[in-house]
Parts: structure tokens; sequence; C-alpha cells
């Protein structure tokens, strides 16, 4: 990569991070043991499939620290400071895979939203198994693998959705920007 697209994706993503931090304070919706429902996935999920998988994970990791850092850091130890903020938001980079495909930034969100919904399945699973209650929205639960799919996909699945609804609203009349079609000739 040459110095001037350097500086460019550089720029952009510091930018496209400050604008998903900004965006995560406007909570639609917040589940009581954390977890919300934001715009804040939109950012991140455009920069990498922008400019591909390692900016995009680096950008991902990068908003991760942000959220540890300003967000109240909810966190009972160290595994879920890394699992809920580090590699959560780190694997929305992922959606990188998706760059130059055709409607990649569609196949980016499914899948950095999926990865992130994963990782908090899993540390929901395990490191917050102790705090499991007995009832959950009616249902007894018996077991933390049903408890936090429940759970993580309560604000997930409405930020995956709401992510892909932006987009698909962004698409005509934005779509040379949200294919990184600007950027391939830098």
């Amino acid at each position: 990569m040459n110095s001037r697209k350097q500086i460019r994706a550089l720029t952009e993503g510091a930018l496209l991070v400050a604008a998903a931090q900004i965006l995560s304070l406007l909570k639609l919706w917040e589940m009581p043991w954390g977890g919300s429902v934001v715009l804040a996935m939109v950012p991140v999920i455009l920069y990498a499939v922008r400019w591909g998988l390692g900016p995009g994970l680096l950008a991902g990791f990068v908003f991760g620290v942000l959220q540890f850092m300003f967000d109240g850091g909810f966190a009972i130890g160290w595994q879920s400071m890394i699992g809920d903020y580090l590699l959560a938001f780190t694997v929305l980079g992922l959606a990188g895979i998706a760059k130059k495909r055709k409607g990649g930034i569609f196949i980016g969100t499914v899948i950095g939203g999926v990865a992130r919904f994963l990782v908090h399945y899993v540390v929901g699973a395990t490191v917050w198994a102790a705090y499991m209650p007995e009832n959950f929205l009616g249902i007894t639960m018996t077991t933390p693998w049903f408890y936090s799919l429940l759970y993580n996909i309560l604000y997930m699945g409405p930020n995956i959705v709401i992510t892909l609804v932006v987009f698909a609203l962004l698409y005509k009349p934005l779509g040379k920007y949200l294919r990184g079609e600007d950027v391939a000739n830098l």
C-alpha cells in the first residue's frame, strides 16, 4: 500500500472508530447485564469491508478497547474483559473477508455480526454461567448455554438487522463508497 493510501486508511479508520464510539453511547435499548442495541457496528463493518481483513480487525480491536474504557467496562474478570470487549469487537473486522465481493457490505455484516454473537455466546455460557438466573423471559433456565443463547440473541439479533437495514438504505445513494470503489485506485 502506498503512503497516500495508508494515510487515507488510517484517517478513515480513526474517524469511523470515533463515530462507532459516539454511536455506542446512543443506546436504543440496553440489557441488564451488558449488551445493547446501538448503531455502533455500522462504521466498524463499513471500514472493514472497504479496507479489508487486517485493517478491519485492527479497527475492531481499537473499538473494543474504547468500549471497555468508556462504556463502563462491565466485566467480572480478565476472561470477560478479553472475551466481551477485545475479542468480541475485534471479530467485527472479519467483515473484511467480504471486501470486493458482490454484496460485500451485507455479507460482511452477517460475518462480523455472527462472529461477535458467537464470542458473546461462548463467554456468556462459560464465564458468566455462575450468574444465570433460575428464570429468564418466563422460561426456567437449566443450562448456561441456552441462557446465553437467549440473552445474547436479544441484542445481537437487532444489532445485525439494524446494521443491514442501514446499509440497505444507503446502498443506492452511497453504493460506490460502501463497495470501496472510491479507494480502489489510490
